[in-house]
């Protein structure tokens, strides 16, 4: 696994923020964490929250959506090393996903991986 790799964020994640804040009529930050659990050891959280916290790591959006950020904490950050968040709108619903190169398997949820 290579810490050294940045997390990368689409540009339809920071679309979908842009909505969100609009909608809500206040900017709210992504966090983006991994917890312990899941039905294969670890499970990603998205939450929306006011700001960054001390040591997080800001991810901005560029050009139009350079208001919009997303956040990852310094636990989580090692676990998320050269992962991609990205925002799907699907058959089976629209949700925030990270593409991460480093789990080994993944659970049918999507939301669930063991490294």
């Amino acid at each position: 696994m290579d810490l050294t790799l940045p997390v990368k964020v689409t540009e339809r994640t920071f679309a979908r923020l842009a909505e969100i804040a609009e909608a809500a009529g206040e900017d709210k930050v992504l966090r983006v964490a991994v917890l312990g659990g899941g039905c294969s050891g670890f499970q990603y959280e998205f939450a929306l929250e006011d700001g960054p916290a001390d040591g997080d790591t800001v991810i901005e959006g560029a050009d139009e959506l350079s208001g919009q950020k997303v956040v990852v904490d310094p636990d989580s950050m090692p676990f998320l090393a050269g992962s991609v968040i990205d925002f799907k709108d699907e058959l089976i619903g629209a949700r925030f996903a990270v593409e991460n190169p480093n789990a080994t398997s993944t659970c049918g949820c999507g939301t669930s991986f063991s490294i």
